[in-house]
């Protein structure tokens, strides 16, 4: 039997992050952001005048990736490039007032997500969820050590199906 990736959990969370995106880019569109863009705001409003490379860290993406986003959220007026006072080739970024009234508009945008996703799952099981997603992301994030021995197809897949079956 050929292995089913649609059954596998991380098939489900890629195809379920897909769907967050894309509904999330449909909020943030009405209140004129790109995604990711929200994030940059988010970054800044819990600490305004970070430098470029400290966004970048934050953000967890490129320093290429943080100047595009800058640069054209600079250009709609959500942020501003100053040089830094210590080092002139430096840059902070700081939220404009425009960009700090943005920030309840993409907190609401946030929360209206939030109830969608989790229509008709109770609490407990959201907590849950949570709890499982934090320890997915731990899990994806640290670098696995390849192991002394093969694992053998059949023993990999069966303990896949076991694990599809009892979700």
């Amino acid at each position: 039997m050929a292995f089913n990736h649609r059954k596998t959990v991380t098939f489900r969370l890629a195809q379920t992050a897909r769907a967050a995106r894309g509904r999330s880019g449909s909020h943030l569109v009405r209140i004129g952001l790109h995604p990711g863009q929200e994030s940059v705001l988010k970054a800044l409003a819990e600490q305004d005048g970070l430098s470029m490379s400290q966004l970048a860290q934050t953000l967890s993406v490129q320093p290429p990736t943080v100047t595009k986003m800058v640069s054209r959220l600079a250009a709609q007026g959500y942020v501003e490039r100053r040089a830094s006072t210590g080092d002139g080739r430096q840059a902070h970024v700081f939220l404009t007032s425009q960009g700090h009234d943005t920030i309840a508009d993409v907190d609401r945008g946030w929360k209206r997500l939030e109830k969608e996703a989790l229509a008709g799952i109770d609490e407990k099981d959201v907590k849950r969820l949570r709890k499982l997603l934090r320890q997915i992301e731990k899990n994806l994030s640290i670098t696995a050590e390849e192991p002394d021995e093969p694992v053998e197809d059949e023993i990999e897949d069966a303990a896949i199906e076991r694990t599809v079956e009892t979700v």
